[in-house]
């Protein structure tokens, strides 16, 4: 039996909220909520609590207020579970869009919506816009997110050197999307 989600209301923002919210097409979208999701589940336990949420926005300079948190979140997460599965975050997730963005068209191009979707991701690790991404940019996002390999600049730097096909020591889009049409997504 499906739970019917929650009305959210239309959040007040101070500034025009990010497009890179909701990527157009599918399966980027699934790869990059997944791995939102699975760095918000700390504990590893297929489930996101509203502990686990706040501390994630807290990590990131988004400062969650608890009972806020819980009157947005608290709808989603089914009777009896200790959080949001995954399936219950992707429908938060697809509601705050529409409730931000409108509902996603049912057509686009797939071809053009890819290459587009891969210059907005690649633009949120290239810092400073010079068209590569750096260790020291990667390392910085992965601080972001809190991620453990941001600790140690020589494992960012192999990092890069996983991707870094012309040896310049930094990742240009090129290298950027044959890395992204590389990963497989499991579960999505």
């Amino acid at each position: 039996m499906e739970n019917a989600a929650p009305a959210i209301a239309k959040p007040s923002l101070s500034k025009k909220p990010s497009p890179s919210f909701r990527l157009r097409n599918g399966s980027l979208n699934a790869l990059r909520l997944r791995r939102v999701f699975d760095l918000f589940d700390r504990n590893g336990d297929g489930e996101i609590t509203l502990d686990e949420m706040a501390s994630a926005l807290d990590a990131l300079g988004l400062g969650a207020d608890r009972s806020g948190l819980e009157a947005a979140v608290g709808g989603y997460i089914p009777a009896g579970a200790a959080g949001l599965r995954f399936d219950d975050f992707e429908s938060l997730h697809r509601a705050l869009g529409d409730a931000l963005f409108g509902p996603m068209p049912v057509a686009v191009t797939e071809d053009d919506d890819d290459e587009g979707d891969m210059k907005e991701a690649f633009r949120v690790f290239d810092e400073d816009g010079d068209g590569f991404i750096s260790a020291a940019e990667l390392q910085a996002v992965l601080k972001k997110l809190g991620l453990p390999e941001a600790r140690n600049l020589a494992t960012v730097q192999e990092m890069i050197c996983n991707v870094d096909r012309n040896c310049d020591g930094r990742v240009d889009f090129g290298e950027f999307k044959n890395m992204m049409q590389g990963i497989t997504v499991w579960g999505a």
